[in-house]
């Protein structure tokens, strides 16, 4: 199995800006090696939580390791990040948030695990508590303080993301406004990030369609003939009367 399933990996809290910074970077055509360069010079004046200050190499170097989702891919993403790319060339930085969102779950499934059980959460109650994402969480990594480190920063990622709102009591969250998703080009990435970060590489479109961890977007529905006709990398299976299953070309 891929080590990145296993992995938890989410070291510190991600700012939204720093990935903003690397995609600019790529699309201004920099090497991995100019762009570590330039991302170690401007971390070590970037603190965690956004404001400015000096940092050690090794905090900053953590959140470089996050970035290189972005600019050095494992090689089984190297397609779905060049699409990712193509589409950030199309689309304003200031909706590069989904793109952002599929990158990292791809990457790190355990991110899109932590934000799998924040949506299901969300769907039953109006706000939500660290403790009881960590509960969750723990049925399947277990019981283990790294665990809870991981997905203390993978939330804090979230809240600085914008797609959950700190709320009065400490580590108790409320669901921020989602984000409307009307590209069906990047639609239909999310749902390859959602593939890709499921160890079974498939899944039914009508979950893929209210995954609870895309629960800060709001995605158009559409149907698997149009997910084919639009992506070389996913194939459609039809089982029962009209449901349609997703599933990774050669998996």
């Amino acid at each position: 199995m891929n080590n990145r399933y296993e992995k938890l990996g989410i070291k510190q809290t991600l700012q939204k800006s720093w990935m903003d910074k690397t995609v600019q970077m790529l699309l201004a055509g920099l090497t991995e090696r100019e762009i570590r360069a330039e991302l170690d010079e401007f971390l070590s004046t970037q603190k965690q939580s956004g404001g400015v200050g000096e940092r050690g190499k090794k905090t900053y170097g953590m959140a470089i390791s996050l970035l290189a989702a972005w600019f050095s891919p494992q090689e089984d993403l190297m397609a779905f990040r060049n699409e990712a790319l193509n589409l950030a060339r199309e689309l304003p930085a200031s909706r590069w948030f989904a793109l952002h969102w599929a990158i990292m779950s791809a990457s790190y499934p355990f991110w899109f695990n932590v934000a799998k059980q924040a949506g299901r959460l969300l769907n039953l109650q109006d706000q939500i508590t660290q403790k009881q994402i960590f509960n969750r969480l723990k049925e399947q990594y277990g019981d283990r303080e790294t665990v809870s480190r991981n997905a203390r920063y993978t939330v804090r990622s979230f809240v600085a993301w914008g797609a959950l709102k700190d709320s009065e009591a400490k580590g108790c969250y409320e669901k921020a406004a989602p984000v409307r998703i009307v590209e069906p080009n990047l639609a239909i990435l999310m749902f390859e990030s959602a593939l890709l970060a499921t160890p079974e590489a498939k899944g039914a479109l009508g979950l893929l369609l209210n995954n609870p961890a895309f629960f800060p977007f709001q995605l158009p529905v559409m149907t698997g003939d149009f997910v084919s006709q639009r992506s070389d990398r996913i194939d459609v299976v039809r089982y029962g009367l009209d449901d349609e299953l997703l599933k990774l070309r050669g998996c």
